[in-house]
Formats: C-alpha cells, structure tokens, sequence
C-alpha cells in the first residue's frame, strides 16, 4: 500500500483519547498495521450496515405501497401509527414517517447512543424519501394475502435494518426507554402500545379492518424474529457427568465445537457429602441438538444436561446463523 495513504489511515484510525495530545510522525510497524487493520474493520462493517439498511428500506416500503397503504391495513408500533393517521387524513405517508420517529431517534442518542442515532435517522430518511419517489405495484386486494404478505415484507425490512444496527419503527426505542422509566419489561410496554393502536384501529377503520391488522403485525413479529433471531437458535448446554472426558472428546471430534471446562462440586447424600467434578458447557444450535443428546446417551444415559436459550454469541467455534456480523 502507499506509505502515503498508510500514514493518512493510521492518523485517523489511531485516535488518542485526550484531544489535545499531538499524533506522533512517526509510527512503528505494528502501529501503521493495526491502524490499516481497524480502518478496514470500520470501513467493511459500515459497507455492511448500510447494505442491510438498505435492503430494509426498500423491503419495508414494498410492503407499505404493494400491500397495505391501498387497503387501509396497519401494523403495530410506529409504523402503525403513522399507517393509521395516513389513512384517517391526507397526510403522506413519507412526512408521518419521519414526523413520529424524530422523537424516537433522540431517545435512541441518548439511551444508545450517536452512533445508532446516526443509523437509525439514516435510515428513517431513506425510508421516507423511497415512499415519496419509488412507485411499487398493487400486488392483490386479497385482504389475507395483503395481510400476510404486507406484513412479511415489512417485518423483513425492519429486520434487516436492526441487522444494519439501525431501527425503522422506533417502538423499541421507546419500550427501552420506558423500562429504565418505570421498570418495567419492554414486552409489557409493546404490547400496551399496540393494543392501543389496534383499539384506535377499530374505531377509526372498523372491526375487521382492525382483525386484519392484527394478521399483518403476528407475520411481520414473527419475520422480524426470524431474520434477526435466524431459524437456528442457539442452545447453551451444560453437561454433569462421570465420563466427561469422552463426552468433551465426542462434542469436539464428532459434532465440531468448541467446549469449556469448569470446576465444581457435586453435592450429595444427606449429609451433603460433596465431590469434585468437571463441568462442560458448549453453545450448539436448535438443528443439533437432537444429535447431541442422542451421542451424550450412547456414552452415560444418567448425565445430567441442562440447556437454556442462548440469544447470541461472537467468536469461538460455533455455526454461525445467516446474516451474523
């Protein structure tokens, strides 16, 4: 690379805390290195988020304009609210859409951050200016159709824009808000805001309406969960047993993963007699679980397995779900 550029990269990767500390002219290899190094990791993983933001946007205003602004149909959070209000005046679509998330986009700068606050009104305004300059096609009036498939391509779009670290609906936002307000879960506070849109919705549009509105926000929930989640869901297993060697030995060679080993006591008897043992822990996913227990049975069928939900992991040897960064 031009030693140039290489010094350019390094002055604006290499910050010092203290502002008024003078970059060095000179830097060491190791330095010119890392400093090219992390600003290739920033620069690979904004390409990244913006790409996933993007494919949100547009997914999330195919869903509005070919399936559910031409049929009166809304969605929870605040695209629901501003599918509401779009429905009920002549107000855009694209001027509600920004309207209602200002708010949101400074409670996300001050609960997560600039960065995210960045992302988020970044993608926000895409958003709106897609609404306002791309047509889409009217896909069918099948209100079940323009229900499920309205809020699968919404429910996507607001996937991949979390994936992108940013946010379309700021209901989130706000449930987090809230809960460190009054603490309380961000569950409770969703679905107090969506019942209150979906009651608004029957009023305003009539039962139906509102029943199919209903439709539309379970299949965007369930997409959202879907392409963040991904359909491999990772189990964390912690295994107590006699023959941990073989059973650590059997999740390394034969299922490919990684293993940690702990220390513990096994207490017991009722004098609470207690006895050393090696604990294993390994984070699989839902897919191989059944072939975990089944192997762990082969060797001792009286181990004891405990497994929990694991939401996330970085790093190690595990299977990496779809779209992970």
């Amino acid at each position: 690379m031009n030693p140039f550029w290489t010094q350019i990269i390094t002055q604006t990767t290499l910050k010092y805390k203290k502002r008024n500390v003078k970059l060095k002219k000179d830097y060491s290899t190791f330095e010119l290195a890392k400093g090219y190094r992390e600003f290739w990791l920033t620069t690979r993983g904004l390409m990244k988020d913006f790409l996933l933001i993007g494919i949100g946007v547009f997914s999330a205003a195919f869903g509005f304009k070919g399936f559910l602004l031409s049929n009166h149909f809304i969605d929870g959070g605040a695209t629901g609210i501003a599918l509401l209000i779009s429905v009920l005046t002549e107000i855009p679509l694209y001027a509600l859409i920004i309207c209602i998330n200002i708010p949101f986009v400074i409670m996300g700068y001050n609960t997560m951050g600039k960065r995210f606050a960045f992302k988020t009104a970044f993608a926000i305004s895409c958003l709106a200016l897609v609404l306002a300059t791309v047509s889409f096609p009217n896909v069918t009036n099948d209100n079940i159709l323009v229900a499920v498939f309205g809020g699968l391509f919404l429910g996507a779009g607001i996937g991949f824009s979390i994936r992108g670290g940013a946010v379309i609906d700021g209901t989130e936002v706000l449930a987090i808000y809230l809960s460190k307000k009054f603490s309380t879960t961000i569950g409770d506070i969703i679905m107090i805001i969506n019942v209150l849109i979906f009651g608004a919705a029957a009023y305003f549009l009539g039962i139906e309406i509102a029943l199919y509105s209903m439709i539309t926000y379970l299949a965007a929930s369930r997409t959202l969960d879907f392409i963040v989640e991904g359909i491999e869901e990772y189990i964390g297993v912690t295994i107590v047993a006699v023959h941990n060697e073989d059973i650590r030995q059997m999740i390394i060679n034969e299922m490919g993963r990684g293993v940690t080993i702990y220390m513990g006591k096994r207490v017991f008897g009722k004098e609470g007699e207690s006895k050393e043992v090696e604990i294993i822990y390994t984070v699989i996913t839902r897919l191989e679980l059944n072939k975990l227990t089944t192997e762990i049975e082969k060797i001792e069928p009286n181990a004891f397995v405990v497994m929990n939900s694991v939401k996330d992991t970085k790093g190690g040897i595990v299977k990496k779900r779809p779209l992970q960064h």
